[in-house]
């Protein structure tokens, strides 16, 4: 039986309805490509999320299996036709995207293409992302098209519906971000009313002991009883709060033997060389330490994801009475004041929230070409 692909009215109105269908970010992108896919009869479509270091902070693919997705290697750079299509913002249709005088290759294990259309996915003036098919399954004489001018119109439909959903999502992240955030500042004021309650009955139970140790001492010996009670008790809800507040590793392992791990983790994982060295760091409040490994880890997926960093070093020592960590990587760099737009670079408010939220500061160093160094420094240790 031939491939059929579907058409008219309905099979628009499906891909469009399952876009909106979902909020979580991946799975928008997916199904945005798929939906693509399927409606133009393509054999291959991609959607790429820019970051602001010349390459993509997400990048989902349709047509491509895992074991050739892996075997293709590292997530591609903004060069070529996908940085026409970013850059200079117009859809780009091609008869064999191979003879664009634009075509740098690709790598050995990638699927080979000809035919081609990418657009442009537009929220106002900005372009968060680039949509794109390659091989349209029909006959088609050598050196020309299979995808139209009709297909190019109906693929300017998806993508301007792609950048509603692509919106949605980054605002329900954001949202879901905030959401967290108020529930441990609802946390801290529980735990807060909690442990008053708590030490005020500890208070007014151990006067009451005092007042009654030489007239009667039975009594006197009941309500210390209840002391040891009410300890016990706002003992076990701090325990609680901790447990729900701090990652586990640290209380499990403490702060270098928790970056250690992950660091290991990730040096294996990536094909980036990433190192750690620490010394002679004492225990640091438990505040601190979490926002000190929050940190690392914001800075570290920032350089292993969007850098190109060959090697990224970490670590954690003492300075002039407190302690600093430090994440160089030897990537791409970007502009510190450039960092702004579209929203992006959350991550480094993010992370100097968390100094500032600990008594520290943070402490950001890059050029372009020049790699990035990021550092927190605390008081004590």
């Amino acid at each position: 039986m031939s491939h059929r692909p579907p058409s008219g009215l309905a099979a628009v109105s499906a891909a469009l309805l399952a876009m909106s269908r979902h909020l979580e970010m991946r799975d928008v992108l997916k199904t945005i490509v798929a939906s693509a896919r399927e409606l133009l009869d393509a054999e291959y479509a991609a959607l790429g999320v820019p970051d602001d270091h010349g390459g993509f902070a997400q990048f989902v693919v349709d047509g491509v299996s895992d074991e050739q997705w892996k075997a293709i290697g590292p997530l591609p750079r903004q060069h070529g036709i996908l940085a026409a299509m970013l850059h200079e913002a117009k859809p780009e249709r091609l008869a064999d995207v191979r003879k664009d005088p634009r075509f740098e290759g690709w790598p050995a294990a990638h699927p080979d293409m000809s035919d081609f259309l990418g657009l442009p996915i537009r929220d106002g003036d900005d372009v968060i992302g680039a949509l794109f098919l390659a091989n349209k399954r029909c006959p088609k004489p050598e050196g020309t098209c299979g995808f139209t001018a009709e297909d190019e119109e109906l693929l300017g439909i998806l993508a301007q519906h792609a950048a509603i959903a692509l919106t949605n999502a980054r605002l329900y992240e954001r949202s879901r971000e905030l959401t967290i955030a108020e529930e441990r500042s609802r946390l801290a004021h529980e735990l807060h009313d909690a442990v008053s309650q708590k030490l005020f009955s500890l208070r007014l139970t151990a006067q009451a002991a005092a007042a009654l140790v030489d007239r009667d001492p039975a009594r006197a010996k009941g309500e210390l009883q209840q002391v040891a009670a009410l300890a016990a008790e706002a003992v076990d809800e701090l325990r609680a709060a901790v447990v729900e507040l701090r990652p586990a590793g640290l209380d499990e392992d403490g702060l270098i033997a928790t970056l250690r791990t992950q660091i290991q983790v990730l040096d294996r994982a990536h094909t980036a060389r990433v190192t750690f060295a620490s010394t002679a760091v004492r225990a640091l409040p438990a505040a601190q330490e979490e926002a000190l490994l929050r940190v690392s880890q914001e800075a570290l997926h920032n350089a292993l994801r969007h850098s190109g960093a060959g090697h990224v070093d970490v670590t954690l020592a003492r300075r002039d009475g407190g302690t600093v960590l430090r994440i160089s990587d030897d990537g791409r760099g970007f502009d510190p004041a450039a960092t702004r737009l579209a929203g992006r670079h959350l991550g480094l408010v993010s992370m100097r929230d968390r100094a500032d939220g600990v008594g520290g500061k943070l402490t950001v160093e890059s050029a372009p070409g020049k790699g990035t160094t990021i550092e927190m420094e605390v008081p004590g240790g």
